[in-house]
């Protein structure tokens, strides 16, 4: 480790919200401090489901911008967030408003898709979980649609913000590594896929690594600063700074989307893997995360939405407090991978629609409600772990959650009983804090490999253990 001491600043984007955080590093220090936090809200067109980019672009430069104030030293920037949707770009300039994930275009991309590769094959050529989202069917979508015609760049939305910022175009891997489009290593594009599917290789941008420097970008009055490339998918960023001490450990990095799994150095490309659901994305320093992704705790937020709308007076923490009261076995569980649960909309009456439908009980109450939502996330997690140690071979001694829902207590608790585990919770801004922590290694503040960067974590924040009964 060294002696420096520095700053740099983090944006953080989720499907639901952003924010810049300043990220204070030295050997013995690793503190966060909240610039700027700001609504990310999708707007509906007629031609579907879009995220408002230049909304969120206008905060990320007021953020950086404040953060430069509040730490004259500032030495970089760093941008992270949700995975595989993008702007497409002709001659530099955005072509339309980037889709949501959740908009139902991609449906026909699918098909014509699994119409030249089907899903066994697809997973041997990018060992993804099939999500009816990712990159490679909404390419297909706009492919269809005539949108590829005239495109001429493919940039995920961290990398178009970074361009906007730089003036320089690139693909950071652990993002990538999300479209279904590299081969399983994450080395490169796979150009033999890219073919089949019809989309030009001249589409996608050359490949960057979590650490390498972008360019540089003007904050304020001629002060320059560099923008460098981190874990650009939030979950890569989350899972850098999980404080395990383990060389074995389960992740469960919870907040709109829960992401289970264990850290690997190669990919699993088995057919049981794939028939399983789990995904082979790319992590910092070339670990493989390999997961699944668990519907998380959108199913909770969309629920608690939807109660507002008939009673604006219901809290979220009241409704915690009173689902924490509700006996053991009181409520079912569902299955929260269903694709129903997927859009907006009202998520009781899905879930008591799957409920009825596999002859179970409805939940009574609006704290049986969420009771019996975070039972049924518990219950994913402990499912999604043991499956990954049958896949992997692999025992996983302990859970580790990051992310919001590790302040979500009950869930928790839940989680500890349900997979028998140990597990630690905390960073609460884990996304944030990895993205810092590949920063302050590219500056020079600290040194040494993702242990040594964990170790930073645990040394530096308050966690909470939660010991099954």
């Amino acid at each position: 480790m060294s002696t420096a001491h520095g700053s740099v600043a983090a944006v953080d984007l989720g499907a639901s919200g952003g924010r810049v955080m300043l990220g204070h590093v030295g050997d013995h220090e690793l503190r966060l401090e909240t610039v700027v936090r700001f609504d990310n809200e999708p707007v509906r067109t007629p031609d579907g489901l879009h995220w408002n980019i230049l909304e969120l672009y206008r905060r990320l430069r007021e953020g950086v911008a404040e953060a430069a104030i509040r730490a004259p030293g500032l030495l970089s920037v760093g941008i992270d967030s949700w995975a595989v949707d993008y702007g497409l770009l002709r001659a530099g300039t955005l072509l339309g408003v980037p889709y949501h994930y959740r908009d139902t275009r991609t449906a026909d991309g699918v098909r014509d898709v699994h119409a030249i590769a089907g899903p066994e094959e697809l997973y041997r050529h990018n060992g993804l979980q099939h999500l009816p989202f990712n990159t490679l069917f909404q390419l297909a979508a706009d492919r269809r649609a005539g949108l590829l015609d005239v495109a001429e760049r493919m940039l995920l939305l961290p990398d178009l913000l970074a361009y906007w910022l730089t003036g320089v175009q690139v693909a950071e891997r652990t993002n990538a590594s999300t479209t279904g489009l590299l081969t399983p290593g994450g080395g490169a594009w796979n150009e033999a896929l890219l073919g089949r599917l019809g989309l030009d290789r001249f589409l996608f941008p050359p490949l960057v690594s979590p650490g390498d420097t972008i360019g540089e970008t003007e904050v304020r009055d001629g002060h320059r600063i560099r923008v460098t490339a981190v874990g650009s998918h939030d979950t890569a960023s989350a899972v850098a700074a999980v404080p395990a001490a383990e060389e074995a450990f389960a992740y469960i990095s919870c907040g709109t989307w829960s992401l289970v799994g264990v850290e690997l150095d190669e990919p699993v490309l088995s057919e049981e893997s794939r028939a399983a659901g789990f995904t082979n994305e790319l992590g910092v320093d070339g670990r493989i995360r390999y997961l699944h992704n668990v519907t998380g705790l959108w199913l909770l937020s969309e629920s608690v939405a939807h109660w507002r709308r008939s009673d604006p007076a219901v809290e979220l923490s009241t409704v915690l407090a009173q689902a924490a009261d509700v006996p053991p076995g009181r409520v079912p569980v569902f299955d929260t991978d269903d694709e129903r649960f997927l859009p907006p909309g009202d998520m009781p009456a899905r879930i008591a629609a799957w409920l009825s439908e596999h002859d179970l009980p409805v939940p009574a109450t609006r704290a049986e409600f969420v009771r019996c939502i975070l039972e049924s996330l518990a219950e994913a997690y402990a499912r999604t772990i043991t499956t990954a140690e049958k896949l992997t071979g692999r025992a996983v001694p302990v859970v580790h959650m990051v992310g919001g829902g590790c302040r979500n207590t009950l869930l928790c608790r839940l989680t500890a009983e349900r997979t028998g585990r140990p597990v630690v919770a905390g960073p609460v801004e884990a996304t944030a804090t990895g993205n810092v922590l590949v920063q302050a290694r590219a500056a020079g503040l600290v040194h040494g490999d993702l242990a040594d960067l964990r170790g930073l974590v645990r040394r530096t924040h308050d966690l909470t253990t939660y010991v099954p009964s």
